[in-house]
This record gives structure tokens, C-alpha cells and sequence, in this order.
């Protein structure tokens, strides 16, 4: 019964939705790219790849999530170069990203919607010999019907936020069947484990592992040279992954950068690119010429950096003096601390990190960053965070010392990928 309600409910759901789908379509152009992909049905070349089977299903969304997947791809190839994967995502950004971390012999799909008919149709077409999820990536129909199918199932890097652990332990009447299909759950805390034990998963099919994620960020000297001869010399304030409103923030830092510091640039890198026109205003209106990396603009004296491209914001962390992690003056939120602190770079956060909880733990205890402390309105958290920017261009060497714990506190935290991947090849055998 409770199966046909969730079905049901999902339809419904999936309904209400499509509006937004045919709109971020038409917005994002590639979106509409291999539609048919979320029914199970593939183009002819897709479908005769897929029929060699054997393969390990990987399944990853954001941008992060993928990156966290391709590390432990590369990993699983190095110790058994054999392997091949079948790589799923749902979102056109996250493909982008997918293409850059499959190999020749995998095969990149979009993931079938949670429907019976579409996810038998994928399954029948991939025939994977086990399949990997990340993060948060419950589908109760995907994975009930690989334990029907006797395909082993597992959750690397697994964490249940602060947001949706309460839905999950009230629910667990219908949750717990499902994560009990797991063969095995990689919890990146502590505290990770214990909500998936209050959501009715079997405690002894999790393990505790650390995020994944202090694996995947890694420097490219190249693309850091490339973006520093387009920005061209000094220092660099660098507002990472913003989303609405936090543009508008780092442009008024950068007025009072400015007035003590006047050589200090300023990038901005919003988190979704659709965004940029309206960024592009914002910049405009607060009296500055923008600079975009998209159109290849040339360098302008006073002008704002607009980075609205894929796959550059790891080179813009290694080149500049100080960051902002964005996402983070947002309920439920922030975007990856780690990849600027791995550069060695003076980080701040604003308080709401919910989705980097025990990665904030250790770079909190390492004196890695500074996370600002929240307050009652949104103007006052803005207020907060600027005052923290403006004091590490005002203090160098308490920038130099911030940067240099940072790269330490990561460096101490890699090799859960490798652990992980030598125990998942084992038991997939």
C-alpha cells in the first residue's frame, strides 16, 4: 500500500514540476539533450554500448557530487584498470561536469525518473553489476528494484542534513526498507550515522569514513596561469559560488577594499550561470565595468571580473588573496570550503553551512577559516562577512597564517577515496 501512495504522490510531484523542467529547458539549452534518457530509452549507440553489461552503475547530481564520483572512478581504475562505469546525473550542469570525468569505455546517461516502467527499462538496458550512489540520492523505486534484481547497492560519502533528518526519522515506516537494501553505507560523521540508524538503516552496514570531498579538490597550475593572464596582476578578492544577493554584498566590500587597498581585484563566479545577466547588472549599477569570461572580454582598468564559465572556479581559488564561499548567508546551505582552503587561501564563511557540517568541524578546529556568526536580518550578516574580508586585506600576515593552517587541515584529511574504493572493488569483486 504505502508503495502505491509513493507512486502516486510521485506522479503528482513529477506533474507539478514539469513546468520548471520545460523552463530551465529552455533556459539552459543542453537540458533538453537526451531527454528520452529519463524514460530508460537510449540513442541506438547509447543501447549497444549498454548491452555489454558488467558494468558499475555510478550516480552523482551537483557539480560536487560528480566530482566526488570521478575521484572514486579514478581510484577504482588505478587499482583495477578493467573496470568500466555507466555514470548518471540529472542536471545539464552536472553532465558537463561527467563528461570531463569518464573515461572512453564508460557510458555518461541521465538518470530514469523513479517510475516502475522507466527505471525496469534502464535496468534492463544497463544491467549493471552493482550500482553506486552519492550523498543523498534515495530513489525508493531505483533501489528496491536492484535489491529485487540481486544487484548489490551502495552510499559513499553519505550525510543527512540537519534539514531533512527529522522527515526522515518520522518516516521511518517507508525510509527504513529502503535503506535497508543498502549492501553498505559510507556515513561521512558520526553524526551521519546515527540519523541514518534513527531512519531504520542496519547500523552494521554503515561505516564511518569521513567526506569524501577532501579528496576530490586538486590545484591546476595551468588553468591558474590561464585565468591570472586574464585578470592580470595583484591581489584578488574572489566571491566563490554566489548566489542572489551575495554579489551585491561583495560589491560593497570592494568599494571599502578599495579605499585602503586600490590595487585588489575583484571576481565574482555566481554559482548558476543563467544568473549572470542579472549579476552583470548588479556590477553595473554599483558604478563598475564588468569584465566576462564567457564573452572573452578584455581586462578593463576598474572594472569587475565576471567568471560565468564551467569548470574554472578551482584556478580562480588558486589565484586569489581572499574568498568568500557562497551559498553561505542562505538557510540551508554553502558551496565547497575545501577547494579555497587546499589553495592555501584566507577563506570566510557566512553561518549557514548545514551541507559542510563535518567538513566545518575540522577546518573549525584547525583555525583553518573564519565562519561569521549569524545574526537577525540578512543586512547583518552581510555586514559581518565584509568585516572579515576587509580585515585580512588589512592583516597579511594573519592571511598568510589562515592560509597556511587550511592547506595543512586538508592535506591531514585525505585518503578516504583510496580506502574506499579498495573496499568497494572487494566486495563487488
Amino acid at each position: 500500500m504505502k508503495w502505491l501512495l509513493y507512486n502516486a504522490l510521485f506522479a503528482v510531484a513529477y506533474a507539478a514540476m514539469l513546468p520548471s523542467f520545460l523552463l530551465r529547458m529552455k533556459r539552459r539549452g543542453g537540458y533538453r539533450a537526451r531527454f528520452a534518457d529519463r524514460f530508460g530509452r537510449y540513442p541506438a549507440e547509447i543501447a549497444a554500448a549498454l548491452r555489454n553489461g558488467n558494468r558499475i552503475w555510478v550516480h552523482a547530481v551537483s557539480v560536487g557530487e560528480v566530482q566526488v564520483a570521478g575521484q572514486l572512478m579514478r581510484a577504482m581504475r588505478a587499482k583495477n584498470p578493467s573496470v568500466r562505469f555507466v555514470f548518471s546525473t540529472t542536471s545539464s550542469t552536472g553532465w558537463k561536469t561527467a563528461e570531463r570525468e569518464i573515461s572512453p569505455g564508460d557510458v555518461l546517461i541521465y538518470n530514469p525518473l523513479d517510475f516502475g516502467s522507466c527505471v525496469r527499462r534502464a535496468l534492463d538496458a544497463a544491467r549493471p553489476c552493482a550500482v553506486i550512489l552519492t550523498e543523498t540520492e534515495i530513489w525508493p523505486n531505483f533501489i528496491r528494484a536492484l535489491k529485487k534484481r540481486g544487484v548489490p547497492v551502495y552510499l559513499v560519502n553519505a550525510r543527512i542534513s540537519d534539514r531533512s533528518a527529522p522527515r526522515y526519522k518520522a518516516l521511518r515506516w517507508f525510509f527504513g526498507e529502503v535503506f535497508r537494501c543498502f549492501a553498505k553505507i559510507y556515513a561521512q560523521s558520526d553524526l551521519d550515522a546515527k540519523r541514518l540508524a534513527d531512519a531504520g538503516t542496519n547500523p552494521s552496514s554503515v561505516a564511518v569514513t569521513g567526506s569524501f570531498k577532501f579528496d576530490v579538490a586538486h590545484r591546476n597550475e595551468t588553468k591558474e596561469q590561464e585565468l591570472r593572464n586574464w585578470i592580470g596582476d595583484g591581489e584578488i578578492l574572489l566571491g566563490g559560488s554566489t548566489w542572489p544577493g551575495e554579489d551585491v554584498l561583495m560589491l560593497q566590500t570592494y568599494k571599502k577594499v578599495l579605499e585602503r587597498h586600490p590595487d585588489v581585484k575583484l571576481v565574482i563566479a555566481p554559482r548558476h550561470f543563467e544568473k549572470s545577466d542579472a549579476v552583470e547588472a548588479n556590477i553595473r549599477a554599483a558604478g563598475f565595468g564588468c569584465v566576462r569570461r564567457s564573452r572573452g572580454d578584455a581586462p578593463a582598468p576598474g572594472a569587475v571580473f565576471l567568471a560565468d564559465t564551467t569548470g574554472e572556479l578551482m584556478g580562480l581559488f588558486g589565484i586569489s588573496s581572499v574568498a568568500f564561499v557562497g551559498k553561505s548567508l542562505c538557510e540551508h546551505g554553502s558551496q565547497n570550503m575545501i577547494e579555497p582552503c587546499l589553495c592555501g587561501v584566507a577563506t570566510v564563511v557566512g553561518p549557514y553551512t548545514e551541507n559542510f557540517r563535518p567538513v566545518m568541524s575540522d577546518l573549525l578546529a584547525a583555525d583553518a577559516l573564519v565562519q561569521t556568526s549569524d545574526a537577525p536580518s540578512p543586512e547583518e550578516r552581510a555586514v559581518r562577512v565584509e568585516a572579515e574580508l576587509l580585515r585580512f586585506f588589512d592583516d597579511p600576515a594573519r592571511r598568510t597564517a589562515y592560509g597556511e593552517r587550511a592547506k595543512a587541515a586538508v592535506a591531514r584529511r585525505c585518503g578516504v577515496v583510496g580506502r574506499c574504493a579498495d573496499e568497494l572493488l572487494e566486495a563487488i569483486g
